[in-house]
């Protein structure tokens, strides 16, 4: 039997990936390079629209915990953001562009997967994973809400940081350092002094706005907030955010500065680097005469400036179960952040979960049980979880994984019991056979 796989995303991919692993045979659409959306710069698959990181690499991080639970399984999207990591700290980024040829490579040379490019318009009969992404087309996605009622389908606003060259940024006002030393020096950083930062607040804050249809402040997801909106929320609430300089020593003064820009590299070549925190929606020539204002950047050349896009999202909670399947058809499921997974790395674990669930069922195969205990269960069971009432996308953490049963003070101790606890669990099911 065959299935179908709309979208190749992150999630996308990885779903084509587990199901063709699995001897299915998958039929993969996409729409690009058929269609484009504004967010999209490049006709591979699994492109990286917003940030180049695929956040934290420690077992203490939920991120990473989940990132290690993803691994084990054979995760594509691991395997290929691995194979092209970059330096960044504590962090795993990737080389964008070379991350995404990857997975395109894999994804177009695995002998049980036929890519179909084409725009997919309707919600087809099952078995079927709809990965469409935050960019669903407007015809899909009206499709999708008839499919489950209006009231199914809800939406917030993202953001994407801007690209900048490593050769245009004034190294004698910048300094290579990671965040307390930690690791290698892998961030450049770009200092402000209090009147610098003054000056360049007052800027950001009273600069002209890209116009997008329907955006409010209040209508942005939280993780991806527009620096513009972040600074419009207080004096300090930069220098506590993206600008904060804790644990960063200027040595042009031996001093911690009073804020600064940290900037990481995109490309494995380190000839483009973006400004790590700095999602935006102003316009192309406000953001150059803006960001400009960053010392180190006076004369920065701009190879990709930030863009803001609707994300569209279903109410799981109503909607999904466990596996991210329609509760009343489980040949019809969804992955990705139209789910309400917020992230790289949690798209990728609901479009491994919907795929290995899928497999068992056409299969005939008893269905995976990943537990609470697991990040990758736990993610499965938030979405799909009635009790929530003001459902919202959310990213992977500790909070909604099954807690120790023995009380651990320190919380790094305490994440990293509950960590290595679950990677027992998914080697039992690994040995099992998911």
């Amino acid at each position: 039997m065959k299935v179908k796989v709309i979208g190749a995303g992150l999630a996308g991919s990885e779903a084509a990936w587990q199901l063709a692993n699995r001897g299915i045979e998958v039929e993969l659409y996409e729409m690009k390079p058929v269609k484009m959306t504004p967010a999209h710069h490049s006709e591979s698959f699994a492109e990286l629209v917003c940030s180049n990181s695929f956040r934290g690499d420690r077992l203490e991080n939920a991120v990473g915990l989940l990132k290690e639970e993803l691994r084990r399984c054979g995760s594509l999207i691991m395997q290929c953001a691995d194979a092209t990591r970059v330096e960044a700290g504590g962090c795993l980024a990737v080389d964008r562009e070379g991350f995404a040829a990857l997975v395109t490579e894999k994804i177009r040379n695995h002998p049980n997967i036929t890519v179909i490019e084409a725009e997919v318009t309707e919600v087809p009969e099952g078995p079927v994973i709809i990965a469409s992404g935050p960019l669903t087309s407007d015809a899909l996605s009206e499709a999708i809400g008839a499919y489950f009622g209006e009231t199914g389908y809800l939406h917030f606003f993202d953001a994407a940081a801007p690209l900048v060259t490593a050769e245009s940024i004034d190294m004698d006002l910048a300094w290579w350092q990671s965040r307390y030393d930690r690791g290698t020096p892998d961030y450049i950083n770009c200092a402000m002094d209090k009147e610098q930062y003054d000056a360049f607040l007052q800027a950001l804050i009273t600069a002209e706005e890209a116009e997008v249809h329907g955006f409010e402040d209040k209508n942005v997801f939280e993780g991806c907030m527009p620096v513009e909106v972040m600074g419009r929320r207080g004096y300090e609430t930069l220098r506590y955010g993206p600008l904060k300089p804790v644990g960063l020593t200027d040595p042009k003064t031996g001093r911690e500065p009073y804020a600064v820009v940290q900037l990481r590299q995109d490309n494995a070549a380190k000839s483009v680097f973006n400004l790590v925190g700095f999602q935006t929606h102003l316009k192309f020539g406000e953001q150059k005469r803006v960001f400009s204002m960053i010392p180190a950047l006076h004369d920065a050349e701009f190879v990709r400036y930030g863009v803001m896009h609707q994300n569209t999202f279903l109410q799981s909670p109503k909607l999904l179960d466990r596996y991210y399947a329609d509760r009343r058809n489980p040949l019809v499921a969804f992955a990705g952040q139209m789910t309400g997974v917020e992230g790289y790395v949690e798209s990728t674990a609901s479009g491994f979960l919907a795929a290995v669930a899928m497999a068992a069922k056409v299969q005939g195969r008893e269905l995976p049980q990943f537990p609470r205990t697991t990040a990758i269960g736990a993610l499965g069971l938030y979405i799909s979880d009635e009790s929530i009432e003001n459902f919202q996308p959310m990213n992977v953490n500790f909070s909604i994984i099954s807690p120790l049963e023995k009380r651990i003070r320190k919380k790094a101790e305490k994440n990293l019991a509950i960590a290595n606890r679950s990677l027992e669990v998914i080697d039992e099911l690994i040995a099992k056979g998911i």
